[in-house]
């Protein structure tokens, strides 16, 4: 149905199957969902970038400096900034950037190389399940993505468990669960206050028995113990590791895009002390520094697996550099 309302009906275009024209229109709209998604960065930092492109004949140091100082506002970071300007210096030096037009392809080049130099395979273990650890702090969207990836997996017909390992945020355990019903899924929780371990080897245990294929683990944000939150985290990797020696297998740490360069430094110490393996950057549709993605790809070297676009329970996109950076500069 979907198809004849977009494209008229079957009989008009006989000779176009509904399986050959749907890769393309899934394409398509991803595409627009991701340019949709980033549109208050686009407005703000690809318009600065249009402006230097349109009153360029050829690149010159001050097109440069402008450049530099759009890419920092956008929330790129110095450190990624200073690397892409100088690659592209470099290239003028040895070789003319011939107008504006040159350059904006030049730079779309550069974001997406430093993305894509991140981008790895999802370690897939020999047997079910594969366990995801959602880590973060709180506010940053952590509980709700649990949900919203337990609903992308389902629709890949992949079985799912969500865990309720939030134990000491107040409601955590009834979000999930309000997520959990949402998406269809089975969870397993505890009383809140109880030992996030514990909730976390009775899912295993159960995600094993039940021949589950994908685990998602709601961890917490922040502890009401003496414990730290990082010695919280590596008790629940060891007590994974019990049951299955290679997991986790993904550790995603969710970050919320609004928070820029602020997010960074958080994230970096997750990332030491639990393993993140990739990051889900959620609200990228509120944030007019979206640029934050090419910052931590290069800052963090990790992978963005994920962005949040919105509130529904579709609105979870895998990332992809080459849609991001399409939706960026066009």
């Amino acid at each position: 149905m979907e198809f004849i309302s977009l494209f008229g009906s079957l009989n008009e275009e006989p000779e176009k199957k509904p399986e050959e024209q749907e890769p393309e229109e899934k394409r398509s709209g991803f595409f627009g969902r991701m340019r949709d998604a980033v549109t208050r960065t686009r407005e703000s930092f690809g318009s600065k970038v249009e402006g230097i492109v349109a009153m360029t004949r050829q690149v010159d140091e001050a097109d440069l400096e402008e450049l530099e100082a759009a890419l920092i506002t956008s929330d790129i970071g110095v450190q990624t900034t200073t690397e892409i300007v100088d690659a592209l210096r470099d290239r003028a030096r040895r070789q003319a950037i011939e107008g504006g037009s040159e350059l904006r392809d030049l730079l779309k080049q550069q974001i997406k190389s430093i993305l894509d130099s991140t981008q790895k395979p999802v370690v897939q273990p020999a047997a079910p399940p594969r366990v995801t650890f959602l880590v973060g702090v709180n506010g940053t969207g952590k509980t709700t993505t649990s949900g919203k990836l337990a609903a992308w997996s389902k629709a890949q017909n992949r079985s799912v468990l969500l865990c309720a390992a939030d134990t000491f945020r107040a409601a955590a355990i009834e979000q999930l669960e309000v997520w959990a019903a949402r998406s269809g899924v089975e969870m397993i929780k505890t009383r809140q206050g109880g030992d996030p371990a514990a909730v976390l080897y009775d899912s295993i245990t159960a995600a094993k028995a039940r021949n589950i294929a994908d685990l998602y683990v709601d961890t917490a944000g922040r502890l009401h113990t003496k414990s730290g939150l990082m010695d919280e985290l590596e008790k629940m990797r060891r007590t994974a590791q019990r049951l299955i020696p290679d997991a986790p297998h993904e550790v995603l740490l969710v970050m919320d895009a609004t928070t820029g360069q602020n997010g960074l430094q958080q994230a970096r110490l997750f990332t030491q002390a639990a393993g993140v393996t990739g990051i889900v950057l959620t609200k990228l549709d509120g944030t007019a520094k979206g640029g934050i993605a090419v910052a931590i790809a290069r800052e963090l070297n990790l992978p963005v697996r994920f962005v949040g676009v919105g509130e529904k329970m579709s609105d979870l996109l895998e990332f992809s550099p080459e849609a991001f950076v399409d939706g960026l500069l066009g």
